[in-house]
């Protein structure tokens, strides 16, 4: 009986697409990706991989890891400017996100989840001036802030269009944010109608009703 050899590359583009879906999507693109053959540089720029990226590694204990600097410095120098366009949500950790960020446009980016979030972040990003804050307060309309407590869990929330969480594993353990002295040019959203937050005293929650959220 004669048996037949069947490389990777002899595959349908409907199967190859099958067997890369299984990877995660990082993945896909690191390796597929300037590998000198056009058939799969062209599979790997399709929407299934890169519609949505997570740069960051979740280990079964719910540890939260960092990609390499390697490989973020790869996406950012050949990669994200090839695909940046079709990007439509992004997942990041505090250390890699203004340098993914600051790579291209992100015309289509609506969603952002961002990992080791603190306050420091709240001041840099979000009340200050910044090349992206208006990536933030006019084009995100899915924002998911996710931080570490004291008992390094991690809790996910999933969430609908328009819609903030910030939060932690346990009510107790919520950041509170002050927004009272703050100026509602400061904190705002043109696009936000949902939000769990948790905040220090009830005239925080007065100042959300300032007008700073106007579709809440």
């Amino acid at each position: 009986m004669n048996l037949s050899k069947v490389g990777l590359l002899d595959l349908p583009n409907e199967i190859l697409v099958m067997i890369f879906k299984k990877l995660d999507n990082i993945d896909v693109l690191y390796s597929l990706l300037d590998v000198d053959n056009q058939r799969l540089d062209i599979i790997a720029q399709e929407n299934t991989f890169t519609n949505t990226l997570k740069f960051l590694i979740i280990t079964l204990t719910d540890d939260i890891l960092s990609l390499t600097d390697s490989i973020v410095d790869r996406f950012c120098t050949n990669i994200l400017p090839r695909i940046h366009q079709n990007v439509k949500s992004l997942i990041l950790d505090s250390l890699s996100m203004e340098r993914i960020l600051l790579v291209g446009d992100y015309p289509n980016l609506t969603e952002i989840k961002l990992f080791n979030f603190n306050d420091k972040i709240v001041s840099r990003y979000f009340t200050v001036e910044t090349p992206f804050r208006c990536i933030f307060q006019r084009q995100i309309t899915d924002l998911i802030l996710v931080f570490e407590n004291d008992f390094n869990e991690i809790l996910e929330k999933n969430y609908t269009t328009d819609h903030l969480s910030i939060m932690g594993s346990f009510p107790r353990f919520f950041p509170p944010l002050v927004l009272r002295n703050l100026p509602s040019t400061t904190f705002f959203s043109s696009t936000l109608n949902k939000l769990y937050i948790n905040l220090m005293t009830y005239d925080d929650c007065l100042a959300l009703l300032d007008g700073r959220l106007k579709q809440l």
